[in-house]
């Protein structure tokens, strides 16, 4: 009741603002794309991970991109890799120039290579990192990197929104990046030319781009941290964008209710990452393989996708989608059945008390607790309706919305049962994603430490990062991902998709393979 309650209100205010769209606006720039999102683009040093995804994107490029079709050349025209897999020769476009002026030469991508190492632990999520021995300026366009091993995700992991983005020397502090840059200059298609801390951001075409320039001459960045005044300042015509994942930005009930609404644009991307609740294994009542187990079987998935996520979206009966690399595998599948998991509960002395309908084993009553964002406008709702889920089985559930830097200190630490989780889609998924199980500072690793075979694990996923041959490598795939499906470390939910709802004058908008980026550069409003 609730729920239909906030959706009327959200109709009522909607309807409002629309009898009041003959209030005078103020004229709008044709030549620029005003985009709201929830949050801030913060510091978007390219090597660091305190700024947004989308805004970093922007600025600072990559000697690689990841493709639909591959890895391409970008500000790297080309390479060569020696026979052993152990060194990577770049040859760079001679043609290149930072927005301050700079030649982009292999000078300067040593130096942001080097800056990049020497905060070496803060990336050891990353293989990569670990796997760079040494690297070399061979000529002013030629570049270098020499590999302690053959590392097979090495042009992918090159691809990635940062670390390895490239900004001007100038912009270095004391030949260094790890501690704060003095400006943000790239060789991106956009300039940032004005941020007013959570306000608004200002990104200006780059006039000397080497590329395709884009069609637009700015964009405005505007940071409107309430999803309802969002979709307000859209129907106001105050902004022609709305962009995101996993309901950070617009949950599925409302970008449904806009999909209807002719006066709006929508478009959603393909499945890209895995929805999923992971459970602590190291923690006292989540250690209980057979608690774990009964979890499984207890939360009702297909409610979820389509009453709460409108059918949008594909039901996960695996961590990784099947189109996912080395994930097309034979996992058994648990389908919601309260019988069976009231049965596995039961046999394993987890009794139902009668009058407070609790479960309870020595003393101790089955409660557990659920954290996610706060700020995320879905993980709230899918989270109170595993809720009554898991109250039908017998076990208590207590749901804690938190700020989004407590909730990512929460993970880091592992003072969690449960907790909501997005897993990072393509191209990170599954190397880049696996790799970051063996990071302390990741939920995942602190949800698997309970394991007996933790240490096997961490193991075996460096030994697959290093295989060559592609058989053993699918063999080991397969082997850690039944152990972790087998030893029930997530429920997967549903996988993702990324969406948009914009003005219907916007044209060209897409997707670019990453969820955390936005192709700005591409779209551009009919005439």
């Amino acid at each position: 009741m609730t729920r239909f309650l906030n959706i009327l209100i959200f109709i009522l205010i909607i309807t409002f603002f629309a009898a009041c769209s003959t209030d005078k606006k103020e004229p709008k720039n044709k030549n620029q794309l005003i985009f709201a999102s929830t949050k801030d683009i913060r510091d978007i040093n390219p090597h660091l991970y305190r700024g947004e995804m989308a805004a970093q994107n922007m600025v600072f490029e990559s000697l690689v991109i990841n493709t639909e079709e591959g890895i391409k050349p970008w500000l790297a025209k080309s390479w060569d890799i020696s026979k052993d897999g152990k060194n990577y020769t770049f040859h760079l476009r001679d043609n290149i120039f930072f927005s301050d002026g700079t030649a982009f030469t292999a000078e300067v991508v040593k130096k942001n290579f080097d800056a990049v190492m020497e905060n070496r632990i803060r990336h050891s999520w990353m293989e990569l990192i670990n796997e760079i021995n040494y690297t070399e300026v061979i000529d002013p366009y030629t570049f270098k990197i020499n590999l302690k091993n053959a590392y097979y995700p090495t042009l992918i992991e090159l691809s990635l929104t940062r670390p390895f983005r490239f900004i001007s020397p100038n912009c270095f502090k004391n030949n260094k990046t790890k501690d704060g840059v003095n400006c943000y200059i790239g060789t991106g298609p956009w300039i940032l030319k004005e941020h007013k801390k959570n306000n608004y951001t200002l990104f200006e075409e780059n006039k000397n781009y080497w590329n395709i320039k884009p069609k637009i001459t700015s964009v405005k960045w505007r940071v409107i941290p309430d999803h309802q005044s969002l979709i307000f300042a859209l129907e106001k015509g105050e902004i022609d964008l709305i962009f995101g994942s996993d309901g950070d930005m617009i949950d599925l009930n409302v970008f449904t209710m806009l999909e209807k609404n002719k006066k709006y644009s929508t478009i959603l991307s393909n499945p890209i990452a895995s929805r999923t609740i992971v459970i602590n294994t190291n923690r006292e009542i989540t250690k209980d393989i057979k608690v774990r187990e009964a979890l499984e079987y207890a939360i009702d998935k297909k409610s979820i996708v389509s009453g709460i996520l409108n059918g949008t979206e594909k039901i996960a009966d695996t961590l990784f989608s099947k189109n996912i690399p080395y994930s097309n595998i034979p996992l058994s599948i648990k389908e919601y059945e309260t019988k069976k998991a009231n049965e596995i509960l039961e046999k394993d002395g987890w009794i139902l008390n009668k009058e407070t309908k609790i479960r309870e084993k020595d003393n101790k009553q089955l409660h557990i607790k659920l954290y996610y964002n706060a700020k995320n406008a879905q993980e709230k709702i899918i989270s109170e309706y595993i809720q009554s889920n898991l109250k039908d089985i017998g076990i208590k559930l207590s749901i804690i919305g938190e700020e989004k830097q407590t909730f990512l200190d929460r993970q880091r630490s592992g003072d969690f049962d449960l907790v909501y989780s997005l897993s990072w889609g393509a191209p990170y998924d599954p190397q880049s994603y696996i790799s970051s199980w063996r990071a302390l500072s990741h939920s995942d690793y602190q949800a698997q430490l309970g394991l007996a075979k933790k240490e096997w694990l961490d193991n075996q996923i460096k030994a697959i990062l290093l295989e060559t041959n592609e058989k053993n490598r699918e063999r080991m795939y397969y082997e850690i991902f039944k152990y972790i499906h087998d030893q029930y470390v997530y429920i997967p939910l549903s996988y993702s998709r990324t969406k948009a709802v914009f003005n219907p004058n916007l044209k060209g908008v897409t997707f670019n393979i990453s969820q955390y980026e936005i192709p700005f550069e591409k779209f551009y409003f009919e005439e």
